[in-house]
């Protein structure tokens, strides 16, 4: 128990510590920012003032001739001997004046140069020629000596021996109003860096202290409030997990907070596991018993639809392909093709309405009839009739099924066909792109007794090309609820248009299947091909 405690304990006290240290640091970042940024505004300001005050000494219209001569009089040195005075009273570390390369806006030569006493360097005397200024500083010197404008920046610097600094810049005007020179004034920040690590340390002890503090009083309330109860609570459904046998115990902790509720509520779950397991047990069984059913009635439905290519191997005039896949374990789509004859070759394309069982059971009949019914009636409208008759008989259920039904004459060519609610086949003429064939519609089967239903006739040669499916290829639903559609089955079809029964089939399956992604197949998808292969005959 207690080894439980201390780690509970000792996770949300390491969590407290964590988000104390983060908040810790993010104040002292910015007002380690925010304090840095006060203080060297104010010594640029300093160092600005003191610039003011050195550039009324100066007399800019002699610097040419002290340049050119590299001589001083007794005017230079007065004035080099209160720039002395001023680097010196000011703190500032060096006040200098220096002409600016136009070229290059880094190199300078010097006209003055005062030193800090105290700083042990020595000064560049008139005339000498430096790269003075840092690159990152160019176009602020620029500015200075081109537009008279002052620094945007501190012009900041600092190095391991002397510290931080900061210098100001300011141009210097002759009595014509140009500019001849600039005048710098460096100064160090010497109280910059202890002012900030005083104000970090002051923020981190002060950190610790309060949360030291918290600490102690916050781990005194979660054991009472919180750690006790929760971890009783885990004993709970530690033993209920072994043991399966609910109990009372947690109905003593009568707290109104959320450990309350949870504790009741795994009391309460604890009775309704149990009662659930009861029920799951012969749920289970009686599912094991449904699902072995369905295979068997999968794979009894599979053998019910010709599945066996090629199926007349024999029969060079065509070939055939057909596939369905069922949305369900078992389907309500169905194929069929056979020999009526040596001549006649029999096809079909049915869709029942529903899903599942009813619609797997209600497709063994309609299509036992409709082969029935083809194998002595060479008329597909009559089929048709016989056949809705027989299924509005007793048709309690009150489902029906949409069939495409045609008798194709192989020695001639002539296919007769009859639709009743069907999806309009495709046909692809040898050597064009698939088309669909809008033929006339009947009422479905076994939706009206005593209907009738038109055939109609058209013709196939040689390398053309039949396509017949179920609502499950055009209603094919992506994620975004969009449908396949018959542009993009015509597509699909169309992508190798004189491709054999299987390719076609494939590469609309495929198309299919990149359409709809993820998104769960709502209905069968059933297809069927039929290619002329043999000669082009005179009809």
């Amino acid at each position: 128990m207690r080894e439980k405690l201390t780690g509970l304990t000792g996770k949300l006290a390491a969590a407290v510590i964590v988000l104390s240290v983060l908040l810790g640091i993010v104040t002292s970042v910015i007002g380690y920012r925010e304090f840095t940024a006060v203080l060297e505004q104010q010594y640029n300001d300093s160092a600005y003032e003191i610039a003011e005050t050195a550039r009324t000494y100066l007399n800019p219209d002699k610097f040419g001739e002290y340049l050119a001569t590299g001589k001083t009089d007794a005017a230079y040195r007065e004035i080099e001997k209160r720039l002395d005075a001023l680097v010196d009273s000011t703190g500032a570390t060096f006040i200098y004046v220096a002409k600016v390369d136009t070229e290059d806006y880094r190199t300078l030569t010097y006209i003055y140069d005062s030193v800090n006493s105290s700083t042990g360097y020595d000064r560049y005397e008139l005339g000498y020629t430096a790269l003075g200024v840092d690159e990152k500083y160019v176009n602020n010197v620029k500015n200075i000596i081109t537009k008279g404008e002052r620094a945007t920046e501190y012009l900041y610097s600092y190095s391991e021996e002397s510290g931080a600094h900061t210098t100001a810049g300011l141009p210097v005007y002759d009595s014509s109003g140009a500019i001849t020179a600039i005048l710098g004034v460096e100064k160090a920040m010497t109280r910059l860096q202890a002012a900030r690590d005083q104000y970090v340390m002051h923020v981190v002890l002060g950190t610790i202290v309060a949360v030291g503090v918290f600490l102690i009083l916050y781990s005194a309330f979660l054991n009472r409030e919180m750690i006790a109860p929760i971890l009783a609570v885990t004993e709970e459904a530690k033993r209920f997990a072994d043991s399966n046998l609910p109990s009372e115990t947690l109905l003593s902790i009568q707290k109104k907070d959320e450990i309350g509720v949870l504790a009741r509520a795994i009391s309460k779950m604890e009775g309704d596991i149990e009662q659930y397991v009861q029920n799951l047990t012969a749920v289970t069984a009686e599912k094991e018993r449904i699902g072995a059913e369905l295979n068997v009635a999968t794979q009894i439905q599979a053998s019910m639809l010709p599945c066996i290519f090629p199926p007349f191997p024999d029969r060079d005039e065509f070939d055939i392909y057909a596939s369905m896949n069922p949305a369900k374990e078992v389907g309500g789509d169905f194929y069929d093709f056979f020999l009526i004859d040596e001549d006649h070759l029999g096809l079909v394309m049915a869709d029942v309405s529903g899903k599942g069982v009813p619609a797997a059971l209600f497709m063994v009949i309609s299509k036992t009839l409709l082969k029935n019914q083809a194998m002595i009636n060479d008329s597909p409208g009559k089929v048709l009739e016989l056949v809705n008759d027989q299924l509005c008989e007793n048709n309690e259920a009150e489902m029906f099924v949409t069939v495409w039904l045609a008798v194709y004459e192989i020695s001639t060519g002539k296919l007769t066909a009859a639709n009743a609610g069907h999806e309009y086949p495709a046909i692809c003429r040898a050597g064009g792109t698939f088309e669909l064939y809008k033929d006339r519609h009947g009422f479905v089967l076994a939706g009206m007794e005593h209907t009738r239903y038109r055939e109609y006739e058209l013709f196939l040669k040689e390398g053309d090309t039949l396509f017949v499916y179920t609502d499950g290829v055009a209603e094919a639903t992506n994620a975004d609820n969009e449908l396949f559609g018959t542009e993009r089955l015509l597509c699909a079809l169309n992508r190798k248009p004189d491709g054999t029964p299987k390719e076609l089939l494939a590469t609309m399956k495929q198309d299919i299947d990149a359409f709809v992604g993820d998104a769960p197949q709502f209905d069968d998808i059933t297809m069927l091909a039929l290619r002329i292969t043999g000669r082009d005959r005179d009809v």
